[in-house]
């Protein structure tokens, strides 16, 4: 097991390095000068020389990516001009609201599209069946940014339920933040539910073809014992890819819903920062996400060795 992380951890430090190297080379050949489009057409050559001078851009590229990382290595992750500020405090303020959204999307896809995809799958063939994977088929082409605009005219224009974008902040209370925040949640957590439940429900059939769930029928094993002790766990091995890359994607691929709702978040700042041409932003809070993505992969495949304790003498 031990060999096994330390050659998944050799790996997460690689496939980081690389992105980092990605990243930076692609922001570098976006057409136009940063300094000139941060100060405007009427700035003067010296303010834009100077302004070059302050966010390093005259130093040659490899010097640039390495004081670039090594910053980021030791939690600097550069200033801001745009915004005035150290880009940690815009990311240390923006995650307390991506961070949270993401949680209670994953947390809300979950509780929905587990039970949906066992239910399903013990009732293969049924009208049950048909009409929840029709359903489940429905919610898979809608776009969320569409089904977000939906759910602001009925539950907050219509009936008022809840605030139609914004976010108060926490240090207004816990449920007037939670209350912003959910219709985004359910925005993204009912096409992602619509998506794992078909993933569990094609695992938990294909597990239940095996020889060994014969076998555990054949000794007379009660149906539910067999679907819960048996078939269940070696199913979730695709589920926990599926719960992982939906985890990436509610975290770093958020800009369009908090556009819509007008949260403060990560991805509304990539927004606003690839708008303003702020590289220094761009580049450090997307190497950040990259950073969670990775991480939360290397995670899914601890929980893969857990499942499966196979992985594990192969390690």
């Amino acid at each position: 097991m031990a060999y096994f992380i330390v050659r998944r951890m050799m790996i997460v430090l690689l496939t980081l390095w690389v992105a980092s190297i990605i990243i930076f080379a692609m922001l570098q050949i976006i057409p136009g000068d940063p300094a000139q489009l941060m100060l405007g057409i009427n700035a003067t050559d010296d303010a834009v020389a100077a302004l070059r001078e302050q966010l390093g851009l005259n130093a040659p590229l490899f010097e640039r990516y390495i004081n670039w990382m090594s910053g980021m290595l030791i939690g600097d992750f550069g200033y801001s001009y745009t915004y005035g500020t150290a880009v940690g405090n815009l990311i240390a303020e923006r995650i307390t609201v991506s961070l949270p959204l993401a949680l209670i999307a994953l947390a809300l896809s979950t509780l929905i599209a587990i039970p949906v995809g066992i239910f399903t799958a013990s009732r293969r063939g049924t009208a049950t069946d048909t009409s929840a994977m029709a359903i489940t088929q429905i919610g898979i082409a809608i776009p969320n940014f569409w089904f977000a605009i939906l759910l602001v005219y009925v539950f907050a224009i219509t009936l008022r339920l809840v605030p139609a974008g914004g976010f108060p902040g926490w240090e207004t209370g816990l449920w007037p933040a939670l209350k912003s925040l959910l219709l985004p949640a359910i925005a993204l957590a009912l096409p992602q539910a619509a998506i794992l439940s078909r993933v569990t429900r094609s695992a938990l059939l294909e597990t239940m073809a095996e020889d060994y769930i014969r076998t555990a029928r054949a000794k007379g094993l009660p149906a539910r014992r067999v679907l819960w002790h048996h078939a269940l766990r070696n199913a979730f091995i695709p589920v926990l890819t599926i719960l992982g890359l939906q985890f990436a994607f509610l975290l770093a691929g958020t800009i369009i819903i908090e556009n819509v709702f007008y949260l403060p978040g990560l991805g509304r700042l990539i927004f606003q920062s690839i708008q303003r041409l702020d590289l220094m932003v761009v580049q450090s809070v997307v190497v950040l996400l990259v950073a969670s993505v990775i991480f939360i992969n290397f995670l899914v495949d601890l929980a893969y060795a857990w499942a499966d304790p196979r992985l594990r003498r192969q390690g």
